[in-house]
């Protein structure tokens, strides 16, 4: 059990390093004079390849997990566990937003303020937290 978990610890800190900087792209990508577009191209390439390497962490973080659950599966009748679970599905609704974000600025269609996506990056951090906190501490065991 223990393998499992160092690989899923390795696996999730390895996903959210992706979805700390992908959005970091996306600022800069929002702050891109309208003329600079080998600056454009080359921020969007980095995305493309960054979210396709964060896609590929995604799923052993979220399969190592399956196997610690079902190796202790009785986990799952307390609060912290359905908590965490809510976090995960969190996470993977904001690695999908990323992609759909990304496929926005790709079409030129972003909207959005440089200020706006600094602020939302701030969302994976708080999810690794609430995470992190709720694995450790277990509020609401038995």
């Amino acid at each position: 059990m223990l393998w499992v978990k160092s690989f899923h610890i390795v696996f999730v800190a390895s996903w959210f390093a992706g979805l700390f900087y992908l959005p970091r792209i996306f600022v800069n990508l929002a702050m891109v004079p309208a003329g600079s577009v080998a600056e454009r191209e080359r921020l969007l390439l980095m995305a493309k390849k960054l979210l396709r390497f964060t896609t590929l962490l995604a799923f052993p973080a979220i399969g190592f997990g399956a196997w610690l659950w079902m190796l202790n599966f009785d986990a799952f009748n307390q609060g912290w566990m359905h908590a965490k679970l809510l976090v995960v599905v969190l996470a993977i609704g904001y690695h999908h937003s990323c992609a759909r974000i990304l496929a926005r600025f790709e079409a030129h269609r972003n909207t959005r303020s440089h200020v706006w996506w600094r602020w939302y990056n701030e969302l994976p951090v708080l999810l690794l937290v609430a995470a992190v906190v709720l694995v450790v501490v277990k509020p609401w065991q038995g």
